[in-house]
């Protein structure tokens, strides 16, 4: 499908969804609501809430509160989402302080935040009691770097303590979905 002159491909992040059965968002569906909002070039990944799609240059934080919106119509529930533009998804892929080519994508992980949040809300995190998992702040994401992967990772679980995510949208990618969203959102 080829891209209209004056748009923007972005990618739709969702937080939560198809986890254990519970706020079940299938991804035909998602496309549809995408869709719906005139979005075009609409593609999904996996079904763990990644879309990408084309639309009139706009605000990233407006387009995820209309398709939070859009959810809720149609789902009945909130679902919280982050839209990035693909310019940003090549700068986090390109800036990213670990080498992601020598790792296995379940080693490497990025939390995108709908803001930046303040260092400091990090710095009572020890680092020295996590080595060899390792993280680092760059532009609205947070790199991870967790060897044994993200579910028995012990910085993983001290980075999402409400004291350090509270009042900030934020959802974790691993590696090789960051690769694929870049991939797709290319103009």
């Amino acid at each position: 499908m080829t891209k209209k002159v004056g748009t923007r491909k972005y990618a739709a992040l969702l937080r939560g969804i198809n986890v254990g059965g519970h706020k079940k968002v299938p991804m035909a569906e998602l496309r549809s609501v995408l869709e719906g909002l005139g979005h075009g070039d609409v593609q999904t990944y996996l079904q763990s809430g990644n879309a990408v799609f084309s639309a009139a240059q706009k605000d990233p934080a407006a387009l995820a509160r209309e398709l939070e919106a859009a959810i809720e119509a149609h789902f009945g529930f909130r679902v919280a989402c982050l839209v990035v533009d693909g310019d940003h998804l090549r700068a986090v892929a390109d800036a990213c302080p670990f080498p992601a080519a020598e790792l296995e994508g379940r080693q490497l992980h990025a939390t995108f935040f709908s803001e930046q949040p303040a260092a400091d809300r990090f710095a009572a995190l020890a680092a020295a009691d996590f080595l060899p998992e390792e993280f680092r702040l760059g532009d609205r994401v947070l790199y991870l770097y967790a060897p044994q992967g993200l579910g028995r990772s012990k910085l993983a679980e001290a980075l999402a303590r409400p004291a350090v995510v509270k009042g900030i949208d934020a959802t974790t990618r691993n590696w090789n979905t960051v690769a694929k969203l870049v991939e797709l959102t290319r103009a």
